[in-house]
């Protein structure tokens, strides 16, 4: 067997390559991520060129023009459209899936608010003079409505959208991060009465519409996993497990050695870079998320922000590509869809795509894999690659995963 120590685990957040077989279900028929902004950037005459990707296969598996190649010693090992098993398209739902909590149960969503019982009660215990909104909304839109009264009144901005979400927004100058922060945490029980997935503290500065900004300083409070799943595994084993971004919200903290809580690609990246150097020669896993795609510009719906965003990302890959080393196993996926080019401006039910490499030169190519079912694949590649039975983890969501560790292998013959 090929001798992997570490996995670098990187999800772009959002970016999904085509719509699933039952996006019909979520009114997402024709949502393609990658596909519609490739075609966005033609019709457009943008240069919309991802050559770190195409080498690495994503022309094959996703809806894209002929993608330059760049000068990667050689292609990924594999490539792979991976098919959502858990109802829903949210954060939560696609991250456990990928460590390995398949949910049999969609989140419940309040596309008319919350009750209006629950957030009184909510308001008394936290003293506050009430709460602006409470709708479904667009995070940047509900703050240039609601913000001018928020500052007058003092009132937190309460607000939902089509995910399993309690969002409250508030100034980090006039309300204060820390008090935003306490009332965050405080709705916690409350969205527990509600089996929401998560609460969203999302702070902001400036001093009218025309000036308002949201600051990385967003927390998320989220329910945790119902299950044991790769991280507690990895732990379980004596391996580390650090969280890059947001991970330690999707997790609730749970069973990660190291964490560094980021709140931009830019910094995540930078992040993931310090990890990989703090981790050389230790057995683990970083994971990784990068938000920017998801909260900047798929539901903003700017395509032509996110296709800058792909670019940046296929330009700082050779920085990981060059800091990892042969016994290190780089998997690149996503969570889920947000087509900019999509109506609304939630995400979209999209499969995502499965990029692997490594400099491993025992490890053989094996190609495009085409269509799988379920993220968790990626979870049982994580545990194999670091030689942990799947059986033995007793990892339910894990053992009935595609299997492509052993095909990766040079004394391998093929697909288990």
């Amino acid at each position: 067997m090929s001798k992997i120590n570490r996995c670098i685990l990187i999800v772009a957040d959002s970016v999904g390559a085509g719509a699933a077989k039952d996006a019909h279900r979520f009114n997402d028929q024709g949502s393609d991520t990658l596909g519609n902004i490739a075609k966005w950037c033609v019709n457009n005459s943008v240069d919309f060129q991802l050559p770190v990707m195409g080498t690495l296969g994503l022309g094959k598996i996703a809806n894209l023009p002929l993608l330059k190649n760049s000068s990667l010693a050689k292609e990924a090992l594999a490539q792979a459209l991976l098919e959502e098993l858990s109802p829903g398209k949210d954060t939560t739902t696609g991250h456990w899936e990928i460590a390995g909590n398949v949910l049999n149960v969609e989140f419940p969503i309040y596309p008319n608010g919350f009750p209006k019982e629950l957030l009184d009660k909510w308001a008394l215990e936290n003293n506050l003079p009430g709460y602006l909104c409470n709708q479904p909304a667009s995070g940047t839109e509900v703050i240039e409505k609601f913000g001018p009264e928020h500052l007058r009144s003092g009132k937190p901005i309460v607000y939902t959208s089509g995910d399993s979400v309690w969002q409250i927004a508030a100034s980090e100058e006039t309300f204060g991060l820390q008090k935003l922060l306490a009332i965050s945490k405080s709705a916690r029980k409350y969205a527990d009465e509600l089996g929401l997935g998560r609460v969203i503290a999302r702070p902001f500065t400036g001093k009218d519409s025309a000036t308002f900004k949201r600051t990385e300083n967003r927390k998320d409070y989220s329910t945790p996993p119902p299950s044991p799943n790769l991280l507690d595994a990895l732990v379980a084993s004596k391996k580390f497990v650090a969280g890059i971004g947001k991970i330690d919200d999707i997790f609730a903290n749970r069973s990660l050695t190291d964490s560094d809580h980021t709140g931009r690609n830019e910094t995540s990246m930078i992040a993931t870079l310090k990890m990989m150097k703090k981790t050389d020669g230790q057995s683990g896993l970083i994971f990784a998320n990068y938000i920017d795609f998801d909260m900047l510009w798929g539901h903003r719906r700017n395509p032509g922000g996110y296709a800058k965003a792909l670019m940046e990302l296929d330009q700082f890959l050779p920085s990981v590509i060059n800091e990892s080393n042969e016994n290190d196993l780089i998997i690149l996926t996503a969570d889920h869809g947000n087509d900019p080019t999509h109506g609304g401006t939630d995400h979209t039910r999209e499969d995502v795509p499965l990029l692997v490499f490594s400099k491993n030169p025992a490890l053989r190519p094996i190609g495009n894999l085409g269509q799988l079912k379920g993220f968790h694949t990626i979870g049982r590649l994580v545990l194999e690659a670091l030689g942990i039975s799947v059986e033995q983890s007793k990892i339910v969501g894990l053992q009935s995963a595609p299997k492509i560790w052993s095909a990766l292998n040079s004394t391998a013959t093929g697909l288990a």
